[in-house]
């Protein structure tokens, strides 16, 4: 055994000394401040559903708004805002996605038993706070992302306990706000929970035809969303796009190639997902969130729109399952994806705001691969240890030991 590799893994899991909780409250109180001196409507995204709630209570459609992109649901989770003072909303939002943004990593924690209170837990955040620009810029915009962002490490935790039909009813939930979590609903499929599976889908399902009754406009969401999106959204939201569909036509490539190229590559993350599921080797909770993770990088890559903050969905994940042996963070490409999203530096040409989806459609493409990779490296699909997917009935956190 290799003492030096435990020794620093034991230095990891110790508790944090009060000085790193300090840094750490410092940092995430004065993004909070100074998003809300900044941004009295809580943020550019948030304002565009609170805008759709007052639309509703004004007897008009929320889906004439072109930008508002989530399920009926969303608009009436959105009403309690429309009733609140600008003072108390400025900084109650970014509040609020800020300590979503602590569950999410929180959940991921645990998922690997990483107690919260830790100095990889506490520092880890810190890194995703200060080194990772996805995070300040949810917070910046307020967008909505944020609950899957919570909401799928909860699931995947629920599943590593063998609570499935949990997990599907709380991935169902999120979907009912904003479908992002709906590809997730394939790793139902693939263990074969038919119950978790019905949970995920009948709750938006109920959510949306619930809530669509109360609307003007009923089917606006098929009627007006949904062809938006067909027709690859307008010039103002494509310039922020990170998938290649998006990308790759803005540097001469043909749109029809271009989502050719995107729905190969989506395919073929599916693939690897699915493979990686099948495989079942190594710890059950990297085989969850790797093949979860998988299924969540392969949409984007083809979804649109798809923007740089749907990272905080997946990044925290694979973050938080560094310290096991065997984990997609530990391969060089990982860190390699991160690096166009470390905040303060400046890279020519690409330094417009306009601009920033190259960067960001790097570290997508690269972090699918590095997820990709891991999913059919040996020790993953390897045949020695394998266990069917039928043997996740009861999961057991991983254990210290195993760091």
């Amino acid at each position: 055994m290799n003492t030096g590799k435990v020794a620093v893994s034991g230095w990891w899991l110790r508790p944090a000394p009060w000085h790193a909780w300090a840094a750490l409250g410092v940092v995430l109180l004065a993004t909070v401040v100074r998003v809300g001196l900044r941004d009295p409507d809580g943020g550019m995204d948030n304002a565009i559903v609170v805008r759709a709630a007052e639309a509703w209570l004004e007897g008009r459609s929320p889906y004439a708004d072109r930008h508002f992109l989530y399920l009926p649901g969303a608009v009436l989770a959105a009403v309690p805002q429309t009733l609140l003072p600008e003072s108390v909303v400025r900084y109650l939002v970014p509040t609020g996605v800020t300590a979503s943004l602590v569950v999410g990593w929180g959940c991921a924690l645990r998922i690997y038993a990483v107690e919260w209170r830790s100095r990889f837990a506490v520092l880890g955040l810190l890194a995703l706070t200060l080194g990772f620009a996805p995070f300040v810029h949810l917070v910046e915009l307020g967008n909505w992302t944020v609950a899957s962002a919570a909401v799928l490490p909860l699931a995947l935790l629920l599943v590593c306990r063998g609570k499935w039909v949990a997990a599907g009813l709380v991935i169902g939930a999120a979907v009912a706000v904003k479908p992002l979590l709906a590809p997730v609903v394939l790793l139902f499929v693939f263990a074969r929970r038919w119950r978790a599976l019905g949970g995920a889908v009948l709750v938006p399902v109920v959510v949306s035809a619930g809530s669509a009754l109360f609307m003007p406009d009923p089917a606006g969401f098929f009627t007006r969303t949904l062809p938006f999106l067909l027709r690859g959204d307008d010039s103002f939201v494509r310039l922020y796009e990170a998938s290649p569909a998006a990308v790759l036509p803005r540097l001469g490539v043909p749109q029809g190639a271009a989502t050719l190229l995107a729905l190969g590559a989506a395919g073929a993350g599916v693939w690897c997902a699915w493979r990686r599921w099948r495989a079942g080797g190594g710890p059950r909770e990297l085989r969850v969130v790797e093949t979860a993770v998988m299924l969540m990088l392969a949409a984007f890559l083809v979804s649109r729109p798809s923007y740089d903050h749907y990272l905080l969905v997946v990044v925290p994940l694979l973050l938080a399952g560094v310290l096991v042996p065997g984990s997609a963070a530990r391969g060089k490409w990982f860190w390699l994806a991160l690096v166009p999203q470390v905040p303060g530096f400046d890279w020519p040409w690409l330094d417009a705001g306009t601009r920033r989806a190259f960067r960001d459609a790097v570290t997508l493409c690269v972090l699918a691969f590095a997820v990709a990779r891991s999913c059919v490296r040996p020790g993953a699909v390897g045949q020695d240890g394998a266990e069917p997917p039928e043997a996740m009935e009861s999961a057991v956190p991983v254990s210290r030991a195993a760091f």
